[in-house]
């Protein structure tokens, strides 16, 4: 039988939920593919993520043309490059994922006739991002591509939602939920072997709380807002604190300056870690995890932070509400609810049994639904679907 080649189309591979459904598709379809992963390189302030690829075989295209920010002359570069990829590898479909890749992948795979088009929405620059007019002007570029497009993906229902009815990209006919799968045990197995080791590596006694907040540090994230947070928390929680913030990106510094000043009142209570690549070993010994953002696709530190069955909280954006048992595994607060946010902070860190009771459910809600092998399996339908193959 003939192999079904995709080529699967990327951003860049930086630390992020579609470097890991890419990489895990590439990897796992099985015998009757052939892909070619392509992709371009992080930006400034972003860790490079190429040893997720390597841990699990995939070997990568790498596009230096292709780049996160609108270049006139890149972009005219990488579609002309990608026009050649297709025309020499002839897929069956090409795959795209995520906003730069989309644009110039699906406009190249359709000017090349290529019988099916793909994309996957990780997350969308529809709201928080960008004034109306930059918002109007992307939401118009999408809905041509969505029309070039066989089909498009959505990782959650509530961002199908956001697609079809919200935003008005195409009709939901044409949209389906293919949730994010990661490869989890990991995260559940260190928090048993590792989290002594992990909480003496950064001097945490038995009785402190290790709060951490883990992405990149821009804008969109609101480290701003968690620093609100955590200096509430700081005045009225009777518990030893410590606070980790991981990650780097554009707004470091002057996340750096308000730190400092944090820590100069509570005696250097947050620590700045920068981006740690084997983010497994370090949940271990942490007891809360945060997120603060003012938008969201499918939030891949949550699934982690619950796969080591730790309590989150989280701002509610995005798909957060379809990866999180609310009120079980963690809260899910109002962005920009500063007050419900600190207060629900503070009931976790105060009170040990609800901290227990959430960390017990985290495992068995996400170790299946949100495993590669059911991501696997749900493209593979859906792929032979749209091919005709069923």
């Amino acid at each position: 039988m003939k192999k079904i080649k995709i080529l699967r189309i990327i951003n860049r591979f930086n630390i992020g939920g579609p470097t890991y459904n890419a990489t895990f598709l590439t990897a796992f379809l099985g015998d009757d593919y052939e892909t070619m992963l392509v992709g371009g390189l992080p930006e400034e302030g972003e860790s490079d993520s190429l040893f997720i690829l390597e841990k699990y075989g995939v070997t990568p295209v790498l596009m230096n043309e292709l780049v996160r920010e609108p270049n006139l002359k890149s972009d005219r570069a990488a579609y002309k490059r990608l026009k050649e990829i297709i025309r020499e590898f002839k897929p069956d479909i090409v795959h795209t994922h995520a906003s730069k890749a989309g644009a110039l992948g699906r406009k190249a795979a359709s000017a090349c006739k290529v019988p099916v088009i793909i994309h996957t929405f990780h997350g969308h620059v529809f709201h928080s991002y960008f004034g109306n007019l930059k918002t109007t002007l992307f939401k118009m570029i999408e809905r041509n591509l969505a029309k070039k497009s066989t089909g498009i993906v959505a990782i959650s229902e509530i961002q199908k939602k956001e697609l079809t009815e919200v935003h008005k990209i195409c009709p939901a006919d044409k949209v389906k939920v293919v949730q994010l799968g990661f490869d989890l045990l990991p995260f559940h197995e260190k928090r048993q072997t590792e989290r002594g080791a992990v909480r003496e590596k950064y001097g945490l006694n038995e009785s402190d709380i290790a709060i951490a907040i883990v992405g990149r540090i821009a804008a969109i994230k609101d480290h701003s807002f968690f620093l609100d947070v955590i200096e509430k928390l700081l005045n009225r929680t009777t518990k030893s604190i410590k606070v980790f913030i991981v990650g780097d990106g554009p707004d470091r510094g002057a996340i750096q300056d308000r730190v400092d000043e944090i820590n100069h009142t509570f005696h250097n209570v947050i620590v700045m870690t920068s981006w740690i690549k084997d983010i497994g070993t370090f949940n271990a010994g942490m007891d809360i995890i945060c997120l603060t953002s003012k938008n969201e696709g499918t939030p891949v530190s949550l699934i982690e932070a619950q796969a080591a069955n730790i309590p989150i909280v989280t701002t509610d954006v995005g798909g957060v509400r379809d990866i999180v048992d609310v009120d079980q595994t963690g809260f899910v607060i109002p962005q920009g609810d500063l007050v419900l946010y600190t207060e629900k902070l503070t009931e976790l860190c105060e009170d040990e049994k609800i901290r227990k009771k959430m960390s017990q459910n985290g495992w068995n809600y996400v170790h299946e639904k949100f495993h590669y092998t059911t991501l696997v399996q749900n493209m593979d339908r859906y792929y032979r679907e749209l091919l005709k193959l069923t």
